[in-house]
Parts: C-alpha cells; structure tokens; sequence
C-alpha cells in the first residue's frame, strides 16, 4: 500500500497560492493580448485552426460549428459558445476595424442583435488575417504542445500586420484589464515609417501622423489634441466620440435632424429605446419624436417640437443625456515579449511591433539560409554526377553497394549520394544540367544576399521598411479599408443648454408633511382642503414651483440638500419619506425649504441670491446660494455648529440689506435690533456673534424694513411696536427685554 505525505500548511498561504496561480492564468493566457501580435490565446487558436482547415482567403466557406470544433477539440478546452462568440466578432465589421475573418450568414448587426447559431453560419480567413501567419512555416516563431500533448500551437504569429492598434482590444484579467480602441493603417504605417527612419522621434512626432483611433462605426473623435498626447504618453486615458449629424430641411422651413453614424460599441437599437424612453418621461422637450429609417446604412431621423428649436442646443441635450456621445476608454496593459503584462504608451507599442518583425526576419532568414545551404549540397553533387556521369552510371550498375564506394571515389556527402541515387533516368539529359548551374547560380547570389542581411541591421530594417510601405500601399487611404472613417474634430465649444431643452417646465406644487412625507402635485391652484395627509400628520410646507426648479432643504444639522423637483414622486398619495431621499439623522430636523430657479444662478455675481442663516448658539451670517447648492444625498455642510447649538432660521435676503435691521430674541427674552448689512458674507463656518447672553441661547430672529414697526403674532392678534429705540445697538449687544405683549415662546410667529 502506497503511502502519501501531507503537509500542514495554513489556510491564507495555500488560498493565495491557488488565488494567485489562477490570476497568471487568467492574464497571460485568456484575458491580456499580446503585444507582438495583437491576439488573445481564443483568437489565435482560431486563426491557427482555420488555417489548418485551409479556410483561406481564396477558398471556399465552412460551417462555423466545424471551425469550434476543431478550436475546441484539439487547442482551446472551453465552452463553445464563448469561441463562437470570439469567431463572430472578428467577423463583424462593425466591431473589428480590420476583420480577420469572413463571414457568410448572419452575423449580428449593429442594432445589438445576435449572431445566428454557429451550425447555419459559415466562415473563412481574410487577407489579413492570412498577412499575421505570413511565414509561419519558416521557424519564424516558437510553438508549444497543446494542452492534451497530441499537437502544436504557436505562442505568436510573425504578424506582417500592426493588428493591436489596427484592431484594437478588450479584456478583462484579475486586477488588471486592457483597453485598446482601434486606429487606421495608413496612418500606424507611417508612424511605424518615422521610429524606423528616426528612432529617437518623440511622442509628439508620432501623434502627429497618428492623430487618434479610427473606429469602424464611424463618428466624429472632439477630443483635445493635449488630451489625446497625454493618453498616448501615459498609455491610460479616454476620447471623447460623438455621433455624425447633419440638419435636413423639409417643408414648410422646417427641419430634421439625420444622424448617419453612431458611437463605437453602441447598439442602436437600445439608443433608440433610451431616447423613446426620455421622450415618455418628458425629459426631451425640444425633441418631438424619433424614427429608425436605417437600413444597410444609420439613419436616425431626430424631430424638433419646432422650427424654432435650435438645432445645436437640441443636440447638445441629447449628447449629454444619450449615448450619442461617449467616452471610449484607452488602457494599453499588454503582455511584452517575456509574456509579462504592463502598461506601454504609443511609442512602445509599435517599437514591440517592430522588434518582434525585426525577430522574424531574422529567423526566416536564417531557416532560408539552411535551406539553400541543403539544396546547394545537393546541387553540388548532381553537378560532380553529371561530370562523371559514365563512371556513376557504371558504378551503379555493377556494384551490390555503390554507397560507400561513390562517397570514397567522388569525395560525395551522404545526402548528396542519396540525393543522386533517387535520380530520375530523365534528369540525366543536357537541359537538366544547365537547369541545375542555374539554379546553382541563383541560390549561391541569393545566399550572398541573405548573408549580408544578416550581418547588417541596416539591411534589415530596410527590408522592413518596405514590407510596411508594402502594405501602406496595399490598405492605401483610397480603399475602402485604408479611407479614415473617424472624423478629426475640435473639441466643442460650451455650450449652454436651458433647463427647458432636458426637463419639460411644468407648474408643480410641493407639500411636505410635518412627519417629512414628500410629494409634487400637478398646478398650482391647490385648496389645503385637498391635501390630505397620513394618520397623525399634518401639512407643514407647500411650496408652487416647477419642474426645471431645484428644491433646497436646511436642516438643524447647518447642512443644505439639494434635490430635483422633477424626481420627487408623484400622484395622489402621501409621497415619499424625505429621509430616504436625503442623509438627514433621526435627531434633526428641516429648518426650510425653499425653492431654487436655475436661471437665478446663471445670472451677475452681484445680483446672485443669498440667504441669512442662524444658530441657537446666537450667531449667524450670510451665504450665496451658489454655495450652498450640493450634488450629492449627504448635501454640504455650510453652517459649522458646536454640540449642543443647533440651525434655526433661514431667510431670503432682500435685494437692498442695507435699508433693513435684523432683530434677535434670545430665551432670556431679551430682545436686540441691529443694521443688517453688520453680518458679513461667508461660504462655511460658524458666522459672527447676533447676540449675546449669560444664560440661554437665541430663540429666533426677523428682518424688517427701517423706518417700519416691529411686528409679531400672538394667539393669531398682530401686535406693533414703533419706537424701537430702547433695543437697537451694535450686533453682538445683550439687548433689552421685549415689549410688553410678546409671546411667551420668544418667537415672533406663535
């Protein structure tokens, strides 16, 4: 009985092991291409078997189940829907730049709809993917067993072809992930032409020959040439691309706008579903309707509400809420030629490119060399043969072995006796002589040559030089594969959109409860009988507005909460409750709501709004509204307080603060009157001193006018002071008890 050992290893050690083998695994082998060929290990499988199925450019098509097959029977032991799904797309001319494979069948399309099952379609190899194996015969590279050790399978393709930029890649590995947008041939030719010409050409000399990605669907590329260096430089970065437009006049003077072409990876058909759907939600009122005219070419036929809508603001609001613009990602993480994954920028990418041809060339030259050095052996001999031709012939006829005797009598090699010995009687004429000096002459001049190729670099990189002009000239910017699709524009200038062209300006009314349940009823002309609340509760806001509004909140908490009136719910019910809606703690409460009109905002620095805050701790100040405007669910925190102080009053500001007085009670009821414009402006912070007191906190505040009573409310009786004498002074006084007849709460409001 055999006996096993074990071993005590930890857990955490044994699982990052396992874990760590796994992501190798992953990255080198599934998810990261490489950066000499442009391929994942799925695709090059695929190229390789249908190349051994002679699936050629010029041959006939096979069913593509036959091609997975093979794929996954002999190289690629995975599913095989995943290598179908790899085999569609470098079919798709919509997704490759450059496809690599030709399909016969349907394929997918640009709507988003799938490929058809893989025992309808059929495929075979495109020229291109015919130039990535050019001399893969000829121990230009290595190859290694497949996984069941019955065959072989190459780690890398000479690649005759820049296929990485030309074509671009995707992949997601374990912690790492690549991201490389396709670019044009012609302009990867020149910029390979430029490195080999001048080697130390900089980032910029490149980018200038290589100005950004070329994406098969088309589009026009608004990126900053800055932006588009620095992505190149870095290796990590995004363009900005957006949809191809053009403005169609119809009758009437009126307009449509046409887009022809779409942003790369985008599905049309959910484009068209996310517009429809923002068209439902009324968050597209300059736009009246939208309609699919596209057939083997886009055409989106976009309809304004009217003529006077203007074109560019329509386009605008939809190139920010749509996917008519987006952000193509670039993230050149690649495995170098040791197969180990790093980020490369422009210049190092197609410097690998070139060093992996520079490999080939040498390795095809040296395999070239060997064989001519055979074949010149041979051709010795047959020449040796053919002057003593009676004597050979005599030889072989009469000897049992003349082998051994042909070799010591001729001073012949073994390969040459052999190679003389399998002679046809036919080639003994006088033409196959002068045949055999001429080929003699011809490889002797041809070995010279290789020679001298492989002693001079020089040499080399001018054979390279001329396979690339070769294909420049092959993939020429007049082809339909060669000609720019990408359209190079400047970044576009700000514009800006009304609220009008993303929210449709609708009079709403918001009421919120005293329990904080939130909702927007439809109008204005709401009676308080109508509202009705849930059991226990009662109205406590109800503010008119519209829907292109922002809707401010202050809390006790010295935060502010911005929401959009167009996102509270909606209906006859009670709402929702606000708490879900902001980070409002159980402990505090809503000071103020007030409603923000965004052109407000947009308007003179000194003519912005700003509003009075105060605390219970008796200070206070005043602040603009554009900073108090916030974006996120926890809102900003503008009043700073202390433990035990908490926010207790909100007002709008008057448009002249120098002709108004402030007036501040404290608990103690004392009362204190000073200018309001003594409360300077601050965009966070505690604030300054309204009042002070030995005992108490301050209890509330009012603005009035100069020159008006003192007013305030008692069991619902308006009371007056007009000789406010006795409590004005200086902001920061203890002032003096209130009037005769003031609310025992201390609030001016009972």
């Amino acid at each position: 009985m055999s006996t096993k050992s074990i071993n005590d290893i930890s857990f955490e050690q044994a699982l990052s092991e396992r874990y760590l083998a796994y992501a190798l695994s992953t990255i080198t082998s599934r998810s990261l291409p490489d950066v000499r060929d442009g391929l994942k290990p799925v695709h090059r499988r695929l190229i390789y078997a249908m190349r051994q199925l002679h699936l050629n450019p010029s041959s006939g098509f096979k069913k593509s189940a036959r091609v997975v097959g093979d794929v996954m029977g002999k190289f690629h032991p995975h599913g095989d829907q995943a290598i179908y799904d790899a085999l569609v797309r470098l079919a798709q001319d919509f997704s490759v730049r450059y496809p690599l494979i030709d399909g016969q069948g349907n394929f997918g399309n640009i709507d988003g709809d799938n490929a058809a099952a893989m025992r309808y379609t059929e495929a075979r190899l495109t020229e291109i993917a015919a130039l990535l194996m050019e001399g893969i015969d000829e121990n230009s590279i290595d190859f290694r067993t497949t996984y069941d050790g019955e065959s072989h399978e190459p780690l890398v393709f000479p690649a005759a072809f820049p296929n990485l930029l030309a074509n671009g890649a995707n992949g997601i590995a374990v912690g790492m992930a690549t991201s490389i947008p396709p670019h044009n041939i012609v302009e990867l030719c020149q910029g390979l032409t430029l490195l080999i010409e001048k080697p130390k050409s900089t980032l910029a000399d490149l980018v200038a020959l290589i100005p950004g990605p070329d994406f098969p669907t088309g589009g026009i590329l608004v990126e900053g040439k800055e932006s588009i260096l620095t992505s190149y430089e870095t290796g990590r970065g995004s363009f900005r691309l957006r949809a191809r437009w053009e403005k169609e006049s119809i009758k009437g003077g009126n307009y449509r706008i046409v887009v022809t072409e779409i942003p790369y990876q985008v599905a049309k058909s959910k484009l068209v579903e996310k517009i429809a759907q923002l068209l439902s939600e009324k968050k597209l009122p300059l736009l009246n309707d939208i309609i699919d005219e596209s057939t083997e070419q886009v055409r989106l036929v976009l309809e304004p509400k009217s003529r006077m809508v203007d074109a560019t603001v329509l386009m605008e609001s939809l190139f920010r809420q749509t996917d008519l613009e987006v952000r193509v990602s670039l993230n050149m993480n690649v495995l170098d030629g040791g197969k180990i994954p790093r980020v490369m920028n422009l210049k190092q990418v197609l410097q690998a490119f070139l060093n992996h041809r520079q490999e080939v060339l040498v390795r095809r030259t040296q395999h070239r060399l060997e064989q001519i050095v055979e074949r010149l052996e041979i051709l010795e001999g047959y020449l040796i043969a053919y002057l003593n031709i009676d004597e050979v012939i005599h030889i072989i006829r009469e000897k049992d072995d003349p082998k051994p005797l042909m070799i010591s009598r001729f001073k012949l090699s073994d390969r040459q006796v052999e190679a003389i010995l399998n002679m046809r009687l036919r080639a003994l004429r006088k033409l196959q002589e002068i045949e055999i000096r001429q080929e003699h002459a011809s490889l002797s001049k041809e070995q010279t040559e290789l020679s001298a190729l492989l002693e001079q670099p020089s040499k080399q990189w001018k054979r390279i030089k001329a396979d690339i002009k070769a294909i420049e000239k092959r993939f020429g910017p007049e082809t339909a594969l060669g000609m720019r699709r990408t359209t190079l524009g400047k970044p576009p200038k700000s514009i800006a959109v009304p609220i009008e062209a993303i929210i449709e300006r609708e009079d709403v009314t918001v009421i919120c409860s005293s329990k904080g349940w939130i909702r927007a009823v439809k109008g204005h002309q709401i009676s308080p009988d109508d509202l009705k609340y849930k059991d226990g509760d009662e109205g406590r806001f109800v503010i008119p507005a519209q829907t292109t509004d922002k809707l401010v909140i202050f809390g006790t908490n010295g935060r502010f909460y911005t929401l959009s009136i167009d996102k509270l719910p909606r209906g006859r019910g009670h709402g929702e409750p606000l708490r879900l809606m902001i980070d409002l703690d159980n402990t505090d409460d809503v000071v103020e709501m007030m409603v923000i009109k965004p052109e407000i905002l947009t308007g003179p620095e000194d003519q912005l709004p700003s509003l009075l805050l105060a605390s219970t701790e008796g200070r206070g100040f005043r602040v603009q509204v554009k900073d108090i405007i916030s974006q996120t669910r926890g809102g900003r925190q503008v009043m700073v307080l202390n433990k035990e102080a908490k926010a207790i009053a909100c007002f709008a500001m008057p448009k002249n603060p120098a002709e108004h007085l402030v007036a501040a009670v404290g608990e103690n009821r004392k009362l204190v009157i000073f200018p309001l414009a003594e409360i300077p402006f601050l965009s966070r912070g505690r604030g300054v001193i309204f009042q002070k007191y030995r005992q108490g906190t301050l209890s509330d505040i009012k603005i009035f006018k100069k020159g008006e009573e003192l007013t305030w409310r008692r069991s619902g009786k308006l009371h007056k002071e007009s000789d406010l004498r006795p409590w004005r002074a200086q902001r920061g006084a203890v002032g003096r008890l209130a009037p005769i007849g003031f609310p025992r709460n201390n609030k001016f409001e009972q």
